[in-house]
């Protein structure tokens, strides 16, 4: 009886003992050690980077005055990374650019790289409506003469609305038949021609780039992130906010925002306002969802003004100035805290866009490290591509980066994030600030994300 009793309470003590082992490992948080779990703070400040927000305007007659340096060196001040440069070519409506032109634009570029500012370009023949444009044979001319700028310049344009037809370039009113879907295509076929592919064309109406391609359904990210013709061709809205159909910008309101929507995913929307027809000036919800929607990444500054000052007075302005474009955030990292030399690092990071539209421009992005002793500087090319770092969406960015060529050591790591041009790639102006408190280091244009590694 004894020894019954004695092996049921072992029995007891067993069964209680993995009763408690179980609950206690189910509650048991497991910490690794090895691992840096990084969360980062997102900045509420406006941030200047290159290609988006709001822009300045500004058109110059044949053969006028360039570009004033001081003036793009201060554009810093109004948190201005970009403008629009509109050339009237009035002169030559029948003859080719004369040199003093084509020194002027040359001018005008040299400059804006000076200034550490980019531009979308603009041409047209006039600016008045009861004024002439050019010929289909001059415009391509006038193209082919513009060519070799482009290509010198390229590192300085954002991106181009189409321009040359009609009264202000913006397609309408014109004096030489260039209305008909044979000559917007020719037009539009010869821009393709003239500026590099990496270079986006931007046209007035969606329903001119679904005529010209002959399709209604927006492209996917299998033609996208590609070169072809009609990845490289966007939107851009004159009259945006300013009636129903924004004066004729749209023919099926609802169906072609949603187009452009999706469209926009890979090419630019922007423009400016102008006064509203027929409908409320735009209060900041409904400016606020149309940039939302349209993915809207630059916006005139300087047209028109009463649209803009509603925003300013209603507090949300500078959301704007925020929004505009892309605004990435690093959110979190999960990064290992040593690593063998000549091994590899795994970057797990998740980054994401809180502002109105991705990044359209193709960049070179770096892990950098720095040596803790000395600040040594070894910069890794990573495969991430910018460019899918889609509105609303977490990105993660995983990549396996090889230490190859990095001695033992202590490691800051940041992240790099540069123009594709070699002409601008050491230029922190045109690199690309994280929109985190504690990352950026200017001097250098570097992200700084907050972990030490070490290399042993």
């Amino acid at each position: 009886m004894k020894n019954k009793f004695l092996v049921l309470i072992i029995l007891i003590i067993i069964i209680s003992c993995g009763s408690d082992s179980v609950s206690s490992s189910d509650d048991e948080v497991i910490i690794d050690e090895t691992i840096n779990e990084i969360t980062y703070i997102a900045s509420s400040e406006v941030i200047s980077n290159p290609e988006r927000g709001f822009m300045h305007s500004w058109s110059v007659a044949s053969e006028g005055t360039p570009l004033s340096l001081v003036t793009l060196q201060s554009l810093m001040n109004e948190n201005v990374t970009i403008i629009l440069r509109l050339y009237y070519l009035n002169a030559f409506k029948d003859s080719d650019l004369s040199t003093a032109q084509l020194d002027l634009i040359k001018a005008d570029f040299a400059n804006l790289r000076e200034a550490g500012v980019k531009c979308v370009l603009r041409f047209a023949y006039n600016s008045d409506q009861s004024d002439t444009d050019a010929p289909l044979n001059i415009i391509e001319s006038h193209l082919d003469q513009l060519k070799p700028i482009f290509a010198d310049n390229a590192d300085v344009i954002a991106f181009v609305q189409a321009g040359f037809i009609g009264s202000w370039g913006e397609w309408h009113t014109t004096t030489n038949g260039l209305n008909t879907k044979a000559n917007r295509t020719a037009v539009l076929n010869k821009l393709l021609e003239a500026f590099p592919e990496s270079i986006k064309i931007q046209l007035r109406t969606p329903g001119y780039k679904q005529e010209i391609f002959d399709y209604t359904t927006a492209i996917g990210t299998d033609v996208g992130y590609g070169t072809s013709d009609i990845a490289r061709v966007g939107f851009h809205n004159d009259c945006f906010l300013a009636s129903v159909d924004d004066y004729g910008t749209y023919n099926n309101v609802t169906i072609e925002k949603s187009y452009i929507s999706q469209e926009a995913l890979f090419v630019p929307t922007g423009g400016e306002t102008c006064p509203p027809s027929g409908i409320p000036t735009a209060s900041c919800a409904t400016a606020d969802t149309e940039m939302s929607l349209l993915k809207w990444t630059y916006l005139n500054l300087d047209y028109y003004g009463p649209v803009l000052n509603v925003w300013r007075n209603n507090n949300c302005f500078t959301d704007f100035q925020k929004e505009l474009g892309y605004r990435l955030v690093l959110k979190s990292a999960s990064l290992k805290k040593e690593a063998t030399a000549n091994g590899s690092f795994e970057l797990n990071t998740i980054i994401d866009n809180i502002g109105f539209a991705p990044v359209y421009n193709a960049k070179n992005t770096f892990l950098v490290f720095r040596a803790v002793n000395d600040g040594t500087i070894y910069k890794k090319a990573l495969n991430f591509d910018i460019r899918k770092v889609v509105p609303d969406v977490d990105y993660e960015l995983e990549e396996t980066v090889s230490l190859s060529g990095i001695p033992s050591g202590n490691y800051e790591l940041l992240l790099k994030i540069e123009d594709s041009h070699d002409t601008l790639s050491d230029r922190t102006e045109y690199s690309i600030q994280l929109a985190n408190t504690n990352t950026w280091e200017a001097a250098l244009g570097l992200n700084n994300l907050q972990h030490t590694l070490i290399i042993n």
